[in-house]
């Protein structure tokens, strides 16, 4: 199965307007292709689909529970906490743990010798599975409100997307932090969308560092082309990035997503730009 993210260093660059209209368009194509909405603290690809939901199970991790009798307040399990999810004051024989600090590592149990620290699943989202057609199924990673990793969450939908399709599509969240790492990590290649204004440049050239730093292959989409100036094409001819795409900014194009509605759909010359766009990347994949 061919994984192909769609990431972008900054937020509203039509990250999810380009991921979803390339999966219409591989399905309208009759190639079995697969969603997964990775964007876990904010997912909306599935409401651009007539779907509905199949299937939903909790993702959660486990946390430390302290027992008070059997603990003798030593200290270690606190001193073994990378992420300070343990408050103790040893004096006024006080333990707690926090749970929203908690990354479910397992160090503090590793660490106690007296059998004081047990564990207890708590939970940290859902995914999701929205399906009208079995050969295009639409995977959702939701984060609850208040945690403070949606990671684990994406980890589980990538993990649920391996199921032989001929392509997924991951819909990846903004930035560069470990939200996105961990999406693009699993991918053959990365679609970054960008627009030509400083800002987008900025965001992009920080996205590109990342990606060959890891060693993964990328190109570009700019939307709202026409947009500022030419430092955009300057800056990928420059650094032999290919261009995969413009889709110019258009009152046409903004109202049909204000709408909700997919541009593949509306206007078939796009599904084929799309169609054209997964022809392009996959020999980008075989070259590399």
């Amino acid at each position: 199965m061919i994984k192909i993210a769609v990431a972008s260093g900054k937020g509203g660059t039509g990250k999810t307007f380009v991921a979803t209209n390339l999966f219409r368009a591989l399905t309208e194509n009759n190639t079995a292709a697969l969603l997964v909405d990775c964007d876990a603290e904010a997912p909306n690809a599935a409401a651009f689909f007539n779907t509905v939901r199949t299937e939903s199970a909790d993702v959660t991790h486990l946390v430390p529970v302290i027992d008070t009798e059997l603990c003798t307040f030593c200290g270690k399990c606190h001193e073994y906490c990378s992420y300070n999810a343990i408050f103790i004051l040893p004096p006024a024989k006080v333990i707690k743990v926090i749970e929203d600090l908690c990354h479910g590592c397992g160090a503090c149990t590793e660490a106690c010798s007296f059998g004081a620290v047990t564990e207890k699943p708590v939970r940290l989202g859902t995914v999701s599975v929205y399906n009208n057609n079995p050969m295009a199924p639409v995977i959702e990673a939701r984060m609850d409100v208040g945690v403070m990793s949606p990671v684990p969450v994406i980890k589980a939908a990538i993990k649920k997307a391996r199921n032989g399709k001929e392509v997924a599509i991951l819909d990846s969240p903004p930035g560069t932090s470990c939200p996105f790492i961990q999406t693009v990590a699993t991918a053959d290649f990365v679609v970054l969308v960008t627009e030509p204004t400083p800002f987008g440049l900025s965001d992009l050239r920080q996205s590109v560092d990342t990606l060959r730093s890891m060693g993964i292959a990328s190109g570009v989409i700019i939307n709202r082309a026409g947009l500022g100036n030419g430092r955009m094409h300057d800056y990928l001819k420059e650094n032999s990035i290919p261009l995969l795409m413009e889709i110019p900014f258009d009152e046409t194009i903004a109202r049909v997503y204000s709408e909700g509605k997919l541009l593949a759909d509306t206007d078939h010359s796009y599904r084929k730009r799309f169609t054209d766009l997964y022809t392009r990347i996959n020999a980008l994949i075989r070259k590399s």
